[in-house]
């Protein structure tokens, strides 16, 4: 057996392990199930030991496959390390990459700015979700997700920060009509209002006190809703005041179905971050996608 057998079944074991199933390991490779099942025994075979207890529905790591899985990566991150160094900006790139990003802010902002970020690389394929809900990036197989707000310390993420938007409290002209128009956020307490749920956009609101400090306000939860465009919906509908980040009303505002309410009490601004899962050395063409977002939230054009 030559040298180049000998590791070639190493990538796809890596694979597998951090897939879970052989099944969604074919669907990343572009492989069929039965080749990494026989790329898994053949390198087990090889080894003397079994990597993983299989059962009709799942896999898991056996003791000496994760003792194997750690010494992999380490090798892996070592190559991927001393390729990224050393090749050119003309490189080709290839792979699938999954990001999982806000619905409003991902559609207007971001969609467009990542199909040009791949124009030049017709080899990367992309897999896009879209949720205002707070995924799991290692139980869902994200590479990538782009989150608004303050992140939760977590050892096995990496966070850059990408841009900022202004917080906008609104209100559609028939309601203010019905309702009135709030002057103070003490005023706010006796209106109708839409807020997030825990798994969506926040219930919560950011806001300025006196003397120019950013403070929590909980304000009444009329009507929640887990998607932010929905919630845009409901207020121009004249179901009630919102706050969300600017790029998810600014159009409705320009088009004057919604109105810019108490502009110097709402908060400070939120911040956009890309998390990813710490892994070793990024892959090159997800660190090809993250410089090029970083690059465009610099010049402000993720605004």
């Amino acid at each position: 057996m030559n040298e180049q057998d000998v590791f070639a079944d190493i990538p796809l074991f890596v694979t597998v392990a951090r897939a879970g199933t052989f099944t969604k390991t074919a669907e990343q490779l572009g492989i069929t199930k039965s080749a990494v099942t026989k790329a898994v025994t053949r390198l087990e075979n090889r080894l003397g030991f079994k990597l993983f207890h299989r059962t009709t529905r799942l896999i898991r790591l056996t003791s000496d496959g994760e003792a194997y899985l750690n010494a992999c990566r380490h090798a892996l991150d070592e190559v991927t390390a001393a390729q990224t160094a050393l090749s050119s900006n003309s490189q080709v790139l290839s792979g699938r990459i999954h990001i999982d990003m806000p619905v409003a802010f991902g559609r207007k902002v971001l969609l467009p700015a990542l199909m040009n970020i791949v124009r030049p690389h017709p080899g990367i394929s992309l897999t896009l979700t879209f949720t205002d809900a707070v995924s799991d990036l290692l139980r869902e197989d994200v590479d990538l997700a782009i989150r608004f707000g303050a992140l939760a310390d977590s050892s096995h993420l990496i966070a850059r920060r990408l841009t900022q938007q202004r917080r906008v409290i609104c209100a559609s002209p028939g309601y203010i009509k019905d309702y009135g128009l709030p002057t103070t956020i003490i005023e706010v307490a006796e209106h109708r209002c839409l807020v997030g749920t825990p798994n969506g956009p926040p219930s919560s609101w950011a806001v300025m006190e006196e003397a120019n400090q950013p403070a929590t306000y909980e304000p009444p939860k009329t009507h929640q809703f887990s998607d932010g465009d929905a919630m845009v919906d409901a207020a121009v509908a004249g179901m009630g005041l919102l706050q969300l980040p600017e790029t998810m009303v600014r159009d409705k505002i320009a088009s004057g179905l919604l109105r810019e309410i108490l502009p110097g009490l709402s908060g400070p601004d939120v911040e956009v971050h890309a998390v990813w899962p710490k892994r070793g050395q990024l892959s090159p063409r997800l660190r090809y996608i993250v410089d090029r977002l970083l690059e465009l939230g610099a010049k402000g054009e993720l605004n």
